[in-house]
C-alpha cells in the first residue's frame, strides 16, 4: 500500500524545494495542506510552539537528526483525516515519482 501522503511530497517537491531553498540559512519546516493545496514555510521554534509537548519532543528528534543529515523536515497536514505527518528528505537525492 503506497503512502498518499507521501505521494503528496513526491507530486509538489519541486515546488517545496524552491521554497525551502529561499530560506534555507533559516532551516525552515515546510508543511504542505491538502485541503488549502499551500505550501507554508515556518522557523522551527514558530512550528514547534504550536504542538503538543508530545509532539514537541517527537519534532526536536527528528529535526536535529534531520539537520546532522542535511534534510529537510516536509509536513502534510490532512485536516479532513485528522493527520499531521512528517518526512526528512534529503534534498540532493529525493526523487520525486
Amino acid at each position: 500500500m503506497t503512502d498518499p501522503y507521501f505521494a503528496v511530497v513526491q507530486e509538489f517537491w519541486p515546488h517545496i524545494l524552491m521554497h525551502y531553498q529561499e530560506f534555507e540559512d533559516k532551516k525552515p519546516v515546510m508543511l504542505f495542506d491538502i485541503q488549502e493545496q499551500r505550501l507554508y514555510v515556518y522557523p522551527y521554534d514558530g512550528f514547534k510552539a504550536e504542538l503538543s509537548e508530545r509532539s514537541q519532543n517527537l519534532l526536536e528528534q527528528q529535526y536535529e537528526r534531520a539537520l546532522a543529515e542535511q534534510k529537510i523536515v516536509v509536513f502534510v497536514r490532512d485536516n479532513d483525516q485528522k493527520k499531521l505527518v512528517s518526512y526528512s528528505l534529503d534534498p540532493e537525492s529525493f526523487e520525486p515519482v
